[in-house]
């Protein structure tokens, strides 16, 4: 995706601003860490998002700062549990925290990442620029966020034994673990600029449709990409037994021998790439995949709406050219 005037500016000041955060020599096991989450990389997503929102809600960009730290600090706090958890040895191409260091220190210094984007949000409590009802608003936010990010991963991880999963459950889980923080980080810029009640909902509902459609989309994705662009093989989520949108909707619309195929893949440690084919040969016949992709689409409309009830400003552009790009991602 291009990077526009717009873009680049609110990036680097997030880099700016991440980079300025300053982190006491010792415990060195314990800040070290924490300043090694920050540095290997990521998009920056969500505090652009932040801030998109607060420039769409007239704010000033000063105000949306704090706000914009908080998201990125907890977004990554979470990546360092998660890849505890995972038992993932990189990330972003980096050795992840708790293999560059041990377990415990990445869990210790993971739950300093969580207190520290607590307190940027002490800002807006200081501040008299902001009421208590907004600053409870933004901490409300957050703990909402967090709890269900929680949540989120707690489904996914009950998933894995469970052959019973529906669509329902799925969205649940994919709303929690992808749609709560990106909603956060769009509803907690626009309390950093004061937006009313309607645009903050708006916000939200915009936060958590991109999510479920970039998760739908990234299923999708794993089925009918190009490998050389997606970096993995197809039907990657089927050889590693992965709960998903398409396969959940398969296993709806099989018959019995197709739903048997289905499962037998799923539950083999080490699947044929015949038999993986095998069931995306039946999602093909069950038009699954075209499907998905209507209802993808249908997701990404949402945003467009959401987005529509707000004026026309370079912050909405730049926020509906993510859109574009994500929606029409090949990989």
């Amino acid at each position: 995706m291009d990077s526009s005037p717009l873009r680049t500016e609110l990036l680097h000041r997030i880099e700016t601003e991440l980079q300025g955060i300053s982190f006491p020599e010792k415990p060195h096991s314990l800040y070290a860490p924490y300043e090694y989450a920050l540095t290997v990389g990521g998009k920056r997503i969500r505090p652009l998002m932040t801030l998109l929102a607060n420039g769409m809600c007239g704010g000033e960009l000063e105000a949306g700062i704090p706000a914009a730290l908080s998201v990125e600090v907890l977004h990554n706090f979470t990546l360092v549990h998660d890849d505890i958890m995972d038992s993932a040895d990189t990330r972003r191409g980096k050795p992840s925290v708790f293999r560059k260091w041990d377990e415990n220190t990445a869990i210790l210094s993971g739950d300093l990442m969580f207190a520290d984007a607590v307190r940027f949000l002490n800002y807006y409590g200081e501040s008299e620029a902001f009421t208590k009802a907004e600053y409870f608003d933004m901490n409300s936010s957050f703990n909402k966020a967090i709890i269900t990010v929680c949540e989120g991963q707690a489904f996914d991880m009950e998933f894995v034994d469970r052959t019973d999963v529906s669509l329902d459950e799925y969205i649940q889980m994919i709303s929690g673990k992808t749609g709560a923080l990106i909603a956060a980080s769009l509803k907690m810029g626009g309390i950093s600029a004061h937006a009313s009640e309607k645009n903050l909902e708006f916000l939200y509902k915009l936060g958590m449709e991109m999510g479920v459609a970039f998760q739908i989309q990234d299923d999708l994705l794993d089925a009918i990409a190009d490998p050389e662009k997606f970096g993995k093989r197809p039907g990657g989520d089927i050889f590693e037994g992965k709960k998903t949108y398409l396969t959940i909707l398969a296993l709806e619309r099989a018959n019995q021998l197709q739903q048997e195929t289905i499962k037998r893949t799923l539950e083999d440690s080490e699947p044929s790439s015949e038999a993986v084919d095998e069931v995306l040969t039946i999602m093909h016949e069950l038009e699954v995949l075209t499907d998905v992709g209507q209802i993808v689409e249908s997701h990404y409309s949402k945003c467009y709406q959401y987005l529509s009830n707000f004026e026309e400003t370079p912050f909405r552009q730049e926020l509906q050219n993510l859109l574009i790009f994500l929606q029409n991602r090949d990989h």
